[in-house]
Parts: C-alpha cells; sequence; structure tokens
C-alpha cells in the first residue's frame, strides 16, 4: 500500500530537459522492474519507460531517442531524463513497481506524481 514519490518536475520550454526521480526501498528494486508512467490532462495514463531490475530498458515509440530511464541502486532511486521535450510530455509523471514486466499490474497505489509542463 505504500505509494512512491515522484520528484524533478517542473515548467520547461520546448526543447528543454529535466530529470525526474522517484526512490522505493530496497525490498522492491530487488524484486521488480520500475516503470515511468504519465498521465496528461483529460487523458489516461500511459507507460512511457521501464527498466528491469537486471538494467534492461524499454521505451514507448513516442520518446524513444528523447529519454533516458536508468537506476541507481545504491540510492534505490529510478531516474528519467528527458530531453529535446515537446508540448505533448505535459503530463502528470507517475512511477510505480510492475508486478511482471509490461503487465499492467502494479504493486502500490498511484501517488500523486510529479508535475511536468512544456510551453512556450
Amino acid at each position: 500500500q505504500e505509494q512512491f514519490v515522484e520528484s524533478g518536475g517542473g515548467l520547461v520550454q520546448p526543447g528543454g530537459s529535466l530529470r525526474l526521480a522517484c526512490a522505493a526501498s530496497r525490498r522492491i528494486f530487488s524484486l521488480y522492474n520500475m516503470g515511468w508512467y504519465r498521465q496528461a490532462l483529460g487523458d489516461q495514463r500511459e507507460l512511457v519507460a521501464v527498466v528491469t531490475s537486471g538494467g534492461a530498458t524499454y521505451y514507448v515509440d513516442s520518446v524513444k531517442g528523447r529519454f533516458t530511464i536508468s537506476r541507481d541502486d545504491a540510492k534505490n532511486t529510478v531516474y528519467l531524463q528527458m530531453n529535446s521535450l515537446n508540448p505533448e510530455d505535459t503530463a502528470v509523471y507517475y512511477c510505480n513497481a510492475d508486478r511482471g514486466y509490461l503487465s499492467g499490474r502494479f504493486i502500490s497505489p498511484w501517488g500523486q506524481g510529479t508535475q511536468v509542463t512544456v510551453s512556450s
């Protein structure tokens, strides 16, 4: 039932960059793949990127080449480096632990997320 706490969002201009962070427990990092998800205002939540416990990554097509997901096991933290941001990236970004791989099933309730706004 524990929620993750996301940070690093903000307001940036198109073409700018942000780095999001999500801290989790050591137990979570050792057992589950971690993902970043986003939900635009009035839209559905969608998968953005996943990093497995072994370090493999997956990205939705719309962010490939622009976003990089990574994990720091020493800090029990997953990051999302977002470059070349465009207004379509504007959303609340969430992290969660996947019960499998791209399973759509998560171990924790959704937290408040962190707002990313890309605007001129």
